[in-house]
């Protein structure tokens, strides 16, 4: 059973979630929250496996609630699904900084939810790497943002140049599959040097590493996804 918790700050909305949620067989809604405060407190009791964010509540957001649950939960690291719309570039990317794992508009379809949680309960992230890249150029073009490095930064220097291959294709967003094929490796292979980068780099989650990517110089926005040698 994957343990569920939703956190929503309209009550019409955080029901029908709830309701949806608990006629789904594998699911278990552990509990339901109208605030960040709330969410924090709830995670730490019922431990979930999935929290269903709503990113813009009366005090805390949803971006500074994903932070301090993921900061408290130790061993146990819920995956966090934030519910948000395009308009929100920078809500978006600060999330993936703190280490969501995914992203659903809220007309999303009842299927694509439950496929969504089951999704980031495996631990993949939940958009496709189109619109995932697309939502973080979109931020990291904002004039009022730093400039890009005109190189990678130095912090990248203890990856191997196949894991910092590896983290320029997550950077892009392609998947495992997309990776293996470009690389001429197995996804195993893929997994393991990825793994071994976010070890090294102290990320918690494929979103961060996209983030990190970008925030690093190993992907910009503009220049070309890497080809197959």
């Amino acid at each position: 059973m994957i343990k569920v918790l939703v956190i929503d700050d309209q009550v019409l909305v955080r029901a029908g979630l709830v309701a949806l949620l608990r006629a789904v067989p594998d699911l278990d809604v552990v509990g339901d929250a109208a605030c960040g405060e709330e969410a924090v407190s709830q995670a730490a009791a019922l431990r979930p496996d999935v929290i269903l964010m709503d990113i813009r509540m009366p005090g805390m957001n949803g971006v500074t609630a994903t932070e301090r649950i993921l900061a408290a939960q130790g061993d146990h690291q819920p995956r966090v699904l934030i519910l948000t719309t395009f308009d929100l570039d920078e809500y978006i990317y600060n999330a993936l900084r703190v280490g969501a794992s995914g992203f659903l508009l809220k007309d999303t379809p009842p299927e694509r939810l439950i496929a969504a949680i089951h999704t980031i309960a495996a631990g993949d992230m939940l958009f496709a790497p189109s619109v995932t890249r697309r939502l973080i150029e979109a931020y990291t073009r904002r004039p009022d943002l730093p400039a890009a490095p005109a190189a990678p930064s130095p912090a990248l220097d203890v990856l191997t140049t196949r894991e910092a291959e590896v983290l320029e294709h997550v950077g892009h967003a392609r998947s495992n599959a997309e990776i293996a094929t470009s690389l001429g490796v197995s996804e195993a292979t893929v997994k393991t040097h990825l793994n071994r980068a976010m070890a090294k780099l102290h990320l918690t989650s494929r979103a961060q590493a996209v983030a990190l990517a970008y925030e690093c110089g190993l992907v910009t926005p503009g220049r070309p996804r890497p080809t197959s040698p």
